[in-house]
């Protein structure tokens, strides 16, 4: 009996650390810094390294999503984040941007370019791959709205992705898994169905702090966010949901009841964060702030610093509240609102209608860290029977 219990303790506590590995932690990382400079690989290199290191992280953070396969300001220049990911052994969502744009040639030209230089040293280290950001939601009604700048339509994005699969069909990234990245509103518009069809997996952008339409104050963030969630699981019809960027302002104009400030920030993070990290995979937004034209700011760090803004240590047994995707209405926007809505992805008229954007599988590793993660399991196994069999 105490061999069995012992052995039922070790392997429970084992699969729960197991179950943590094979989710994704990351953060959002754009093309620019804060000062609209183009990112260099050793800028890239410092950024991942720093979500690696953060004191008290609930994790490890060792996967970024890129908006863009291009380096800033280049017409198909493999983005520098593709060397840095390589030398830190950081895993990367890639994403190819699609707004303003009636092609993607520039971002698989970008990507295959990556490919050929760093072979599966890069490739293994690919989650998956977004076609587009919050394309749909600004091509909307509400999108235009909000000015949130220029959007693509569904159909061009559906054709993006097919393309994307056909490029990739005979390289290294044949089996890559396909995503697309939106607002919750963009997902239940039964207008943007055939993108569900196409896709293998949704990712959605969720802001409680830009729902000024509903009472966005910080204490009803978690209730927002899992309706939004709940939402675009309602219309996935099986398929997983990845929230690829989410969190709140830690200074810039109020939206709503919402407030920017550090204290909310690191509320939002503790009460909404702790409730999905090792539950879901997340991309947080954000690291570090890149658009300068945005007066609303998200970075947990500043300067990169490994002592964030706030505590991020998780408080154990969050959850975020049941809610039904009945309580938010169709008007929300459920991403950024305003023409910031892609703070750190390439929307300028140079780039726009060059870069494409990959977004991470979700759930799954590929590759090398698939192997990793298998033989580490394998180790854990072998302790705890040893530990088990002292027992007896």
């Amino acid at each position: 009996m105490k061999f069995a219990t012992t052995l039922a303790l070790a392997v429970a506590s084992i699969s729960g650390a197991f179950a943590q590995d094979t989710l994704i932690l990351g953060f959002n990382a754009g093309a620019s810094d804060d000062k609209g400079n183009a990112k260099s690989q050793a800028d890239f290199e410092k950024e991942f390294k720093t979500a690696k290191s953060l004191q008290g992280a609930p994790g490890n953070f060792n996967t970024i999503r890129l908006y863009s396969n291009i380096q800033w300001q280049t017409t198909d220049t493999p983005i520098s984040a593709f060397a840095a990911a390589v030398a830190t052994n950081t895993k990367l969502l890639l994403g190819v941007w699609a707004s303003g744009t009636d092609n993607i040639d520039n971002e698989l030209k970008a990507l295959s370019s990556a490919v050929q230089e760093h072979g599966t040293r890069l490739t293994d280290l690919i989650v998956g791959l977004s076609v587009g950001s919050e394309d749909l939601y600004r091509d909307s009604e509400a999108g235009r709205r909000a000015k949130a700048g220029v959007g693509n339509s569904a159909e061009a994005i559906v054709r993006f992705i097919k393309a994307t699969r056909q490029r990739l069909a005979n390289t290294p990234l044949k089996s890559i898994k396909i995503t697309h990245v939106d607002t919750w509103t963009a997902w239940v518009n039964g207008s943007n169905k055939a993108v569900i069809d196409e896709i293998d997996f949704l990712s959605v952008n969720a802001f409680p702090f830009y729902e000024a339409e509903h009472d966005n104050k910080i204490a009803n963030a978690g209730a927002l966010l899992s309706s939004a969630i709940s939402a675009t699981e309602g219309v996935a019809g099986g398929k997983d949901v990845w929230i690829t960027e989410t969190g709140w302002a830690y200074s810039g104009p109020s939206f709503g009841a919402a407030q920017a400030t550090v204290e909310n920030a690191g509320s939002y993070w503790q009460d909404v964060g702790c409730a999905l990290f090792g539950k879901k995979n997340v991309f947080w937004y954000t690291l570090r702030d890149a658009n300068p034209a945005n007066e609303v700011k998200f970075a947990i760090t500043k300067d990169l610093l490994t002592t964030a803004r706030f505590n991020l240590t998780c408080p154990a047994g969050k959850s975020l509240p049941t809610t039904s995707s009945a309580s938010n209405s169709s008007s929300s926007t459920g991403g950024k609102s305003t023409s910031t809505s892609n703070s750190g992805s390439p929307h300028s008229s140079s780039s726009s209608s060059n870069s494409n954007g990959t977004s991470q599988t979700p759930g799954k590793t590929t590759g090398a860290a698939s192997s990793v993660s298998v033989h580490g399991t394998t180790m854990m196994l072998s302790v705890v029977f040893a530990v088990a069999l002292w027992a007896m």
